[in-house]
């Protein structure tokens, strides 16, 4: 397996285990309760990763003309 795949255990760890440790309501963040926020946080984390490994990987080098 491309090591630019291990990428994807980042927002895994981030959704999953992360979300087990910010599990609280009172602290609000932009009007939500933390555990809202670190989950809308990590959907936009995880688009930005997955845009990384995209464009790192050579697979996707390659043109079609």
């Amino acid at each position: 397996m491309k090591k630019v795949y291990w990428l994807g255990i980042i927002p895994v760890l981030g959704f999953v285990i992360g979300a087990l440790f910010s599990n609280r309501v009172t602290p609000y963040v932009i009007g939500m309760p933390f555990f809202h926020f670190w989950v809308v946080l990590w959907s936009f984390l995880t688009t930005g990763i997955l845009g990384i490994i995209y464009k790192l990987d050579p697979a996707n080098q390659k043109e079609d003309f």
